[in-house]
């Protein structure tokens, strides 16, 4: 997995020489890349802060999670690569590998600078909360 901002996605060749397949974007104020047809493309339109839907949160955290699980080579990126990229992709580590979020936040931004909002961390960790006590909830009554 790669971190970066929303500029990288316009170098396809650094793209393709990298082996990335797939690009994950989480800006909601950047326009959308023209990626090559070839490439796997998920847009989900994220505040750097609090007030993110959640539905679009867990949508982008569990699309990081699947890649990650299938070894996808892919660029997770945001405006300037500092906050929600490293979040959410760490996020996503936490829920393929069955994690905590805290130990993948500390992992990603040991190899990449970041600058993780509070408040967007707050909501990204109490919606895995959620969601893994419902499936335990749901696990043990099936």
């Amino acid at each position: 997995m790669w971190l970066g901002h929303a500029g990288e996605t316009r170098d396809f060749r650094s793209l393709f020489d990298a082996g990335i397949r797939a690009v994950v974007e989480l800006a909601a104020e950047e326009l959308v890349s023209p990626v090559p047809r070839e490439t796997i493309y998920c847009r989900f339109p994220l505040l750097d802060g609090v007030g993110n839907d959640n539905d679009v949160l867990l949508l982008a955290i569990g699309a990081v999670a699947g890649l990650v699980r299938k070894r996808m080579p892919t660029l997770v990126c945001c405006s300037s690569g500092l906050s929600r990229s490293p979040a959410v992709a760490a996020a996503g580590l936490a829920l393929a590998h069955d994690g905590s979020p805290e130990s993948a936040l500390v992992r990603v931004t040991a190899c990449h600078p970041s600058d993780v909002s509070p408040g967007l961390w707050n909501e990204i960790t109490a919606l895995l909360r959620v969601t893994r006590a419902a499936q335990v909830k749901t696990t043990t009554m099936v």
